[in-house]
């Protein structure tokens, strides 16, 4: 069997369908799939409350941010259990990195869920000590969030990828916008620090998200890149034809995160 072949075979094998995924899966898979669909279910679950026990939809005190962090880290779990598979990594390092992943995942979730129940904002907050407990547990978690996610984007990037060229490019785009979204995510901690160390919490609340569309557009596009290729596989249409409208769909979604970045910043 030529090397092409063999990567297409190890790709079909690894990138499967969600039933032949959790055969295939060891305890670690396992148990980030479970917590990622928990995630998923907190940020539906905090939409009806939303609509129960209404609250302003922006700002520190809504509803908004345990339904969208719930959604956003459950889906982000699940996509890495999943396209961690083709990255050319050992097995022992990757059940390690998605362990902590999922832990990270679980913890941001319940921080910032716990204290929008509480009331009570869940970044930038150093009013009591709890909060202050929770603040920096967030901020670490982002940390490792970087490390992690970081990690799988440089392996991604150098193109040590199983599989054909149209998944080869969906990961290389995807994990490079990824890395985008990463630093976009830092730029907001920074700014809000700033603003509360100069004395403007409030502003910080009001201001420190102003990246925060590029932020979620750019960490979800290697799901949506990848997917794509994945559909595009299980279609009876020519590699070449695959390829092309992978790439047609990476430049739309550049595109896209370009304007999106542009509007946000542009005074």
């Amino acid at each position: 069997m030529s090397q092409r072949a063999a990567a297409e075979t190890t790709w079909s094998r690894r990138l499967a369908t969600p039933r032949q995924l959790w055969a295939q899966s060891r305890r670690a898979e396992r148990v980030a799939v479970v917590i990622g669909c928990l995630l998923i279910a907190s940020g539906l679950l905090h939409l009806l409350v939303a609509v129960r026990y209404p609250r302003p939809w922006d700002g520190p005190l809504s509803w908004r941010k345990p339904v969208t962090f719930g959604l956003s880290f459950g889906t982000s779990l699940l996509a890495l259990t999943w396209l961690s598979r083709p990255l050319q990594v050992g097995t022992r390092l990757r059940d390690v990195a998605l362990t902590v992943f999922t832990l990270d995942c679980l913890i941001e979730v319940a921080g910032i869920t716990v204290q929008a129940w509480r009331h009570v904002p869940s970044h930038f907050d150093t009013e009591s000590g709890f909060d202050t407990a929770v603040a920096y547990a967030l901020a670490a978690g982002g940390a490792a969030l970087v490390v992690v996610l970081g990690a799988a984007a440089v392996v991604a990037v150098r193109g040590r990828v199983d599989g054909p060229p149209p998944l080869r490019l969906a990961l290389r785009a995807g994990f490079g916008l990824l890395l985008a979204g990463l630093a976009s995510g830092a730029a907001m901690i920074v700014r809000g620090e700033y603003l509360i160390k100069t004395g403007h919490r409030q502003l910080a609340y009001d201001q420190a998200g102003f990246l925060k569309w590029f932020h979620a557009i750019t960490l979800h596009a290697v799901l949506v890149l990848a997917g794509l290729a994945w559909l595009l596989a299980r279609r009876p249409l020519p590699a070449a034809r695959q390829l092309l409208i992978v790439r047609w769909a990476v430049g739309v979604y550049l595109a896209l995160s370009l304007l999106v970045l542009l509007v946000l910043v542009w005074p």
